[in-house]
């Protein structure tokens, strides 16, 4: 594990222990944060962790757009259930209910009020892009993460308030957008559900490197 300096730089992946830590320390500056998603890292931590915690899993959770499944009951919902999918529209709604939603496992939330303000800073200066689903105009369900203009997209999270929320701003904004790889970090059943795999650190570090 290494600890960062002031230095905007981060270590090889491949130096990253068996769970993924790869360092600790550093700031959540647009500059550094933007360094880190190009350099195949990511930041992930909680309020009870003194140091800001940066990850590079092997293997890496990903999805090719091409290999997207949608079921049948999924193609009903996205016909009939009187969603309406936005993009951009509300990224501090959608960034706050994440960070509120109840997961599986975890007893609090590494979208801490520090990520929060970083990633919205992100938005504004048009690295960060919110999907928002509403429903009777109401925000119901939406995802976030950060665009590196390369083809990537790289998810952050996803929240839903109604029944399939959340794969509804997922599917609809696959498939109307023209991404070459969404970065999923690491595996959830729900996602696998939806045709992310697994695949070596190696290969997704070599797709951040094409134009």
């Amino acid at each position: 594990m290494i600890l960062l300096t002031d230095k905007i730089e981060f270590p090889d992946p491949t130096q990253a222990d068996p769970d993924g830590l790869l360092a600790v320390g550093g700031d959540l500056s647009v500059k550094r944060l933007l360094l880190a998603y190009k350099s195949g890292v990511f930041p992930w931590f909680n309020d009870d962790n003194t140091f800001i915690l940066w990850w590079s899993p092997n293997p890496r959770f990903v999805l090719f757009p091409e290999r997207l499944k949608v079921s049948k009951s999924m193609t009903q919902v996205l016909r009939n259930k009187g969603f309406t999918v936005t993009i951009n529209q509300d990224f501090e709604s959608v960034i706050l209910e994440c960070s509120k939603a109840k997961r599986q496992g975890q007893a609090g939330t590494w979208i801490t009020y520090e990520m929060i303000k970083a990633y919205t800073k992100l938005h504004y200066l048009g690295y960060a892009t919110s999907v928002e689903v509403w429903q009777n105009e109401m925000l119901v369900g939406g995802l976030y993460g950060v665009d590196l203009g390369n083809g990537v997209f790289c998810g952050e999270s996803m929240f839903a308030k109604v029944s399939n929320a959340s794969k509804v701003a997922f599917i609809t904004f696959i498939q109307n957008t023209n991404y070459k790889l969404i970065d999923c970090q690491v595996y959830t059943n729900h996602l696998a559900s939806l045709g992310a795999e697994e695949i070596e650190r190696s290969e997704f570090l070599e797709y951040l490197k094409e134009d």
